[in-house]
C-alpha cells in the first residue's frame, strides 16, 4: 500500500479528491434532497436466498440476472468471433462482390444505433429462426423431462431458451461487426513480403491465408479482441430490451417490486464493474505472459 502511495502523482491526488467530493455531493443530495431512504438490508436476500424446500442456498433473481449475462456473454462472444473472423477474410477477400458484401454488413451495423439494430434483428430474424426450427417446442419438451438439470447448467431455465437464444443472436450479429474490422486489420497489417514469399512457394490465396496470413494476424488481434469482449459484457444490458432475463432486466423488476432504486442500480452496476475489471486484469496477465516469451 505504501509503495502504491508513493507512485501517486500531484494529479492523480487531485483527481481522487475531486471523485470524492462528487460522490459525497451526490450522496448528500440523495439522502438530503430527495429525502431518500436507503435499505441496503434487503439487496442481500435478492442475491442468495436460503431454500427451505431443498434446504440449501439457491441464487435469487440478481444473482440468476448475472449468470444470465455470463452465459449470454460467452455464447454470443463465440458466435461473434466465429462471424467476425469470416466477416473479416471476407473483407480481404480477391473477389470484389465478396468484399461489397462484408463491408455493406459491417458499415450498416457500425453506423446504426445498437438499439436500432436489436430490435430490428430480434423481430425479423431471430423470431424467424425460432419459429423455423421450433426451438420453443423442443425447450419446453426439455423442461418438462425428468432430468433437464445438465440443460439447466448450460442454459439456465429452458422455458426461457427461446429468449436466450434470440439475445445470444442478435447480440453476436451486432458486435461480430466490431469484431470483422479487428480482424481485418489484423490481416492487413501482415507484412506485404509474408504474403509475396507465400506466392512465390506456390501457395493459393486459400493456403496464404491458412498457413502465412491468419497464424501472425491472429497473434496481433488477441488484445483488441479481449476488448471487445468486454465491452461485449456491458452491451448485453441492451438485450433487456427485448425481455431477455439478464442482469439489467432482473434489476428492473427487483426495482419495481422494492423501490430499491438505487441500492438495486449500484449493486448491478458493482457487479458489472468486478465482471469487466477481472477480466481486464486477467486479459493484461495473459498479454504479459505472451510478450515475455
Amino acid at each position: 500500500m505504501a509503495k502504491l502511495f508513493k507512485k501517486l502523482h500531484w494529479a492523480d491526488a487531485l483527481i481522487i479528491v475531486a471523485l470524492t467530493v462528487f460522490v459525497a455531493t451526490i450522496w448528500l443530495r440523495i439522502d438530503g434532497t430527495l429525502n431518500y431512504k436507503w435499505n441496503w438490508s434487503i439487496i442481500p436476500r435478492y442475491i442468495i436466498r436460503w431454500d427451505e424446500h431443498e434446504g440449501v442456498w439457491v441464487a435469487n433473481i440478481l444473482l440468476q440476472g448475472l449468470i444470465s449475462t455470463i452465459r449470454v456473454s460467452i455464447y454470443a462472444g463465440i458466435l461473434a468471433v466465429i462471424i467476425g473472423v469470416l466477416l473479416g477474410i471476407a473483407r480481404c477477400a480477391q473477389n470484389l462482390t465478396l468484399r461489397l458484401l462484408a463491408r455493406t454488413y459491417v458499415e450498416c451495423l457500425r453506423n446504426i444505433p445498437p438499439i436500432v439494430v436489436i430490435f430490428i434483428f430480434y423481430f425479423f430474424l431471430s423470431e424467424q429462426v425460432v419459429s423455423a426450427f421450433g426451438i420453443e417446442k423442443w425447450a419446453r419438451g426439455i423442461a418438462r423431462s425428468e432430468n433437464p438439470e445438465v440443460w439447466s447448467f448450460f442454459f439456465g431455465d429452458m422455458r426461457h431458451f427461446p429468449s436466450l437464444i434470440s439475445g445470444v443472436v442478435v447480440l453476436a450479429m451486432f458486435e461480430s461487426a466490431f469484431v470483422g474490422e479487428i480482424v481485418r486489420s489484423g490481416i492487413q497489417s501482415v507484412g506485404i513480403g509474408q504474403r509475396e514469399a507465400a506466392r512465390a512457394l506456390g501457395l493459393g490465396w486459400v493456403d496464404e491465408m491458412r498457413f502465412v496470413v491468419l497464424p501472425q494476424a491472429i497473434k496481433r488481434v488477441l488484445p483488441p479482441l479481449a476488448n471487445q469482449f468486454i465491452t461485449l459484457v456491458k452491451d448485453s444490458s441492451i438485450i433487456s430490451l427485448i425481455a431477455i432475463q439478464e442482469l439489467t432486466y432482473k434489476t428492473s423488476e427487483l426495482v419495481v417490486s422494492t423501490r430499491a432504486i438505487f441500492e438495486a442500480w449500484l449493486t448491478t452496476a458493482a457487479f458489472y464493474f468486478i465482471i469487466c475489471f477481472s477480466l481486464s486484469m486477467l486479459f493484461r496477465k495473459f498479454e504479459k505472459k505472451r510478450s515475455a516469451t
